[in-house]
């Protein structure tokens, strides 16, 4: 088998990850479940509130379940008219103006439901950016320096989180404070641990005991889909016992090490979510992208291999791809079309070097959101 069908092959694991966090599915197979319908019935009016990458998907799965919703989406992502749900578009990565109007507003429609109510809550990974209302005392712009200074230093999204939550006005259970509704909460988790107060920074984890709260899926209910389809591929996947962790530099030449020992027929499946150290003047790029740069250096000259990493909502940091594959000719072909690794790597800008490569997986949007995969095969 030559590279190329490698990397068919190894798309084909990323798509079989992606069908098994299907925001939609998830949330309907929860729906099902006895303890979450017996939550929503009997309510005077059940509401639905949709915020995150994969809000749109999670929405469509609820289809049926409440009168009248309101969907906090980022900007650019495609929504299909439900009747009855208001949509707002917010900003992702960076919040704006936009994310305190979305922020008000979500306010605004937890406020209107009451005791009798029930507020089905779909919060998915992203929500932190899209609903930014400072807590009192604190602008948007200071808020936002305190976290870009904390990502800066390679904060993981846990740390991050927390310290979004203890700046804000919504986060931290504090938007569901807002209403006296009782709260059926369905989280897709793109946190270490999938603590559904970690996801999105938790907005609508209150701690009451009516309340009710689920984890409908997580990066290991993709990489459990990827493994079904690498077993139907004729492979024999693996699963990498440490999570991606960490910085990403190292977390790539640890996978490519891993993957080094891989046997003909082997395939192995890692998920997680690391971090980037950006310097001053830093290029265009992401967690997924630098990893797999990392490991395209440890992996120089070596044959039958082949890598990719990318990110499960379809865009790895500043890139518009979701992620890169790699082999053991990354480096010498990048050598001849006169691009420098090392350099590529001090200046964080992966995107630019795997694009003139060639060796981009573009995706789009995915519409669901659980941190990152990657997944190597010898063949």
């Amino acid at each position: 088998m030559n590279g190329r069908q490698r990397r068919r092959l190894l798309a084909d694991l990323y798509r079989a990850a992606l069908k098994g966090v299907d925001p939609r599915e998830r949330v309907a197979r929860a729906l099902a479940e006895p303890e979450v319908r017996d939550a929503l019935r009997g309510a005077r009016e059940v509401g639905v509130f949709a915020v995150g990458k994969a809000a749109a998907g999670m929405l469509r799965g609820a289809r049926g379940f409440a009168s009248r919703g309101l969907a906090i989406l980022p900007r650019g992502f495609p929504y299909p008219a439900l009747s009855g749900v208001e949509v707002a578009y917010a900003s992702h990565p960076e919040p704006d103006r936009s994310s305190l109007a979305a922020a008000r507003q979500a306010l605004a429609f937890f406020e209107s439901f009451g005791p009798p109510d029930v507020i089905l809550c779909l919060v998915s990974g992203g929500a932190s950016s899209l609903l930014a209302l400072p807590r009192r005392g604190l602008t948007l712009s200071q808020k936002r320096s305190a976290v870009a200074r904390l990502a800066a230093r390679g904060a993981s999204i846990l740390d991050v989180n927390r310290l979004r939550t203890r700046l804000s006005a919504v986060k931290g259970g504090r938007l569901g404070c807002a209403t006296r509704a009782r709260l059926v909460t369905l989280v897709l988790s793109d946190v270490p641990g999938n603590r559904p107060r970690a996801v999105g920074s938790g907005p609508t984890i209150r701690g009451r005991k009516r309340d009710l709260v689920r984890v409908v899926g997580s990066n290991a209910t993709g990489l459990a889909a990827a493994a079904r389809e690498a077993r139907r591929l004729g492979l024999s996947p693996l699963f990498v016992r440490a999570r991606l962790s960490g910085e990403a530099r190292k977390a790539g030449v640890r996978f490519a090490r891993r993957a080094k020992r891989l046997r003909s027929g082997e395939a192995i499946l890692a998920g997680g979510e690391t971090t980037v150290r950006l310097a001053p003047g830093s290029g265009r790029g992401g967690r997924s992208l630098e990893l797999a740069l990392w490991a395209a250096v440890e992996l120089d000259g070596e044959a039958g291999l082949t890598v990719l990493a990318a990110g499960s909502d379809g865009r790895d940091g500043g890139s518009e791809a979701a992620g890169a594959f790699v082999d053991g000719t990354t480096v010498s072909r990048a050598v001849r079309r006169g691009l420098d690794p090392s350099a590529a790597l001090r200046r964080h800008s992966s995107d630019l070097f795997f694009r003139r490569l060639g060796d981009l997986l573009e995706t789009g949007p995915t519409g669901t959101n659980v941190a990152d995969w990657a997944f190597a095969v010898r063949l």
